[in-house]
């Protein structure tokens, strides 16, 4: 848990972002909440919320928020082993998995530190939603949400897993590369959120092999 107030800090911080965003866009008062109760994943919701801002219907901005959170499936494979008990427990542990916890429990070779996983997120869990609601609560004018950037911490949070990313490996740079060109090209004709769907098609490219080197 000493591990996961640090990340809860940000978290709190995404989940004021995220609230204060959402009344933006009309949600009202309880639907942010309950969606980060529900949904309790803040790539998931900013995708959700960015496609209908975009001007996505509602199934486009669940197949964003889908696609998203589609890296949890091998994550979980991942970390299965460290969880114990039957179905139940096990898939009740397995809430713990979100992006930090998962990093911080990693112990090297596979394996995984199952208290540190769990209490990580025991902390950050009700950091995230009571920062969704005091977004909600609070409200803040556009203008106080440009002027401290909070506009911008979602962005930059994805900015930095794309440039780890782009240093990992030539195919991440090919994938990035289509998926600008994607975007560019069909935000010309469809709506930002439908675009930005769209151009997520250019990851199909890591379904090719990768070239050798020469």
């Amino acid at each position: 848990m000493r591990v996961g107030s640090g990340f809860a800090v940000a978290t709190f911080v995404l989940g004021l972002t995220f609230g204060a965003f959402t009344q933006s866009l009309g949600w009202g008062l309880l639907a942010p909440v309950v969606c980060s109760l529900v949904v309790f994943s803040g790539s998931a919701q900013f995708a959700m919320a960015t496609a209908l801002a975009g001007g996505g219907n509602l199934a486009v901005a669940v197949g964003a928020a889908a696609l998203i959170n589609a890296r949890f499936l091998p994550m979980g494979v991942a970390v299965a082993g460290a969880l114990r008990g039957g179905r139940i427990r096990r898939a009740l542990e397995g809430q713990a998995v979100v992006d930090a916890s998962w990093a911080a429990a990693h112990l090297g070779g596979g394996r995984y530190d199952r208290e540190k996983l769990i209490g990580a997120t025991l902390v950050q869990a009700p950091a995230w939603v009571l920062g969704t609601l005091a977004g909600v609560l609070a409200a803040p004018p556009p203008d106080v949400v440009t002027r401290f950037g909070l506009d911008l911490v979602f962005p930059g949070f994805f900015l930095v897993l794309l440039l780890g990313e782009l240093r990992a490996s030539r195919r991440a740079r090919e994938v990035a590369a289509l998926a600008a060109v994607l975007a560019g090209l069909l935000v010309l004709v469809v709506p930002v959120g439908i675009a930005l769907i769209g151009s997520s098609v250019a990851a199909l490219l890591a379904l090719l092999p990768e070239r050798e080197a020469a």
